[in-house]
């Protein structure tokens, strides 16, 4: 069954793993870290000046597409810029991709997919 949701009225969540200033609306949520199995959709919100402070590996892949706003890769020692991100950019990182830290100067919403089948074509796990 089709699901139509207008996104600026829908509730962000800060989930308690999530640093300061991140937030969260989860669309679908078959993800089964466990089992291996489903995927995860979800937008992401980091306010004004908000940042992760460590690098993430995941088991499963991730694809995000760059709303609106910034993004800012942070290099993991001394938390410094070491690139800018703009709205329209696509991440397509495979499972085992080290990514972040990363913070928003301005703020930004990302798009995330999170799945556990794998891409197809060039970038097929």
């Amino acid at each position: 069954m089709e699901r139509i949701l207008h996104i600026p009225t829908q509730n962000w969540e800060a989930p308690p793993i999530f640093d300061k200033g991140i937030e969260q609306i989860v669309i679908e949520d078959s993800l089964d870290i466990e089992k291996k199995t489903g995927i995860r959709t979800r937008f992401v919100r980091f306010n004004s000046g908000a940042a992760t402070k460590t690098v993430f590996v995941h088991d499963y892949h991730e694809e995000v597409y760059l709303v609106s706003g910034d993004q800012i890769l942070l290099d993991k020692n001394t938390l410094e810029m070491k690139k800018n991100y703009t709205a329209g950019e696509y991440f397509l990182r495979p499972a085992g991709t080290e990514h972040g830290p990363f913070s928003s100067e301005t703020g930004c919403i990302l798009l995330e997919i999170l799945n556990r089948t794998g891409f197809v074509g060039d970038f097929f796990i």
